[in-house]
């Protein structure tokens, strides 16, 4: 039974309709039941719920063979996991964030940068990549409120329309990078059940290639 580690929150109902397009499917409904763990109708699959940040803990470490998560969590775990498809929904952006009409900080008149952000991970590649001293304050949520009460200079912060941002005053100063749901797969299980990850791979695909030419 291949196990499937899926995020709770707005991912998982299409993570589900992906699957049910896929032909797999569940007689209780994941995304209402309280359970943590289903088995598919044809018992090949057995699907587990946790949340967004440890899907890639679950799967880097054989708890799960397989996984849906957003790019953004995938990158900030820096798990050790294949990546073989983009599921095409979910699309935000990962980017930098500060008050409307600042200018980008190159480091020339901040010696640090004080950046508001739960992925302190992206956050300080993001700025040793760029050669700028960087203090993070980490947050778990409200990471708006940060420049706006002077805590920070700047967030790292998903955004998907950006209005959030535009009703605090705030705007985007530059894209890190694009996030979208994606399978990740555990690597020794993507050898020792070979033929049923490729076979889900597929089969996921196909969706997705048919849903992209809609």
């Amino acid at each position: 039974m291949l196990v499937i580690a899926l995020c709770k929150g707005r991912a998982l109902e299409p993570s589900l309709a992906l699957l049910a397009q896929a032909g797999i499917r569940f007689s209780e409904d994941p995304a209402t039941s309280r359970k943590l763990i289903f088995e598919s109708e044809d018992k090949r699959f057995r699907a587990v719920l946790v949340k967004p940040a440890d899907v890639t803990t679950y799967v880097e470490y054989g708890a799960a063979d397989v996984g849906i998560a957003g790019r953004d969590v995938i990158m900030e775990s820096g798990a050790d996991l294949l990546q073989p498809l983009d599921l095409n929904f979910c699309h935000c952006k990962i980017a930098v964030a500060g008050p409307k009409g600042a200018s980008s900080i190159d480091g020339s008149d901040h010696p640090t940068v004080r950046v508001a952000t739960k992925y302190p991970r992206i956050t300080l590649d993001y700025y040793n990549a760029h050669g700028i001293p960087v203090e993070l304050i980490s947050l778990s949520g409200s990471i708006e409120l940060a420049p706006l009460l002077g805590l920070a200079d700047r967030i790292v912060d998903l955004v998907e329309t950006g209005q959030t941002l535009k009703e605090n005053g705030l705007e985007v100063i530059e894209v890190i990078a694009e996030s979208s749901a994606r399978l990740v797969v555990n690597r020794a299980g993507y050898q020792t059940k070979r033929q049923e990850v490729l076979s889900l791979i597929q089969a996921l695909e196909k969706v997705v290639q048919c849903e992209s030419s809609i």
